[in-house]
């Protein structure tokens, strides 16, 4: 799967704070902004792991069909 998301970064007197438009709950700051972009790309990772296992323990026990999505 292939997504594209939106980064967006905004100078601050501490570095950078930056987020994902497209994802709520990814965001993360950086003294460089360099390393922004790499907290983002993690931040990113632990959003949809979080969601994922969390729709998981909403679900357990449920009657449910799950399948891969990939969007065009």
């Amino acid at each position: 799967m292939n997504i594209t998301f939106t980064a967006v970064y905004r100078k601050v007197p501490e570095g950078y704070i930056a987020f994902v438009e497209e994802l709520p709950g990814a965001n993360t700051q950086g003294e460089t902004l360099e390393e922004a972009r790499e907290n983002l790309k993690e931040a990113v990772e632990l959003v949809l792991e979080a969601n994922r296992l969390l729709a998981q323990e909403t679900t357990k026990g449920e009657d449910v069909i799950r399948e891969q999505l990939v969007p065009s």
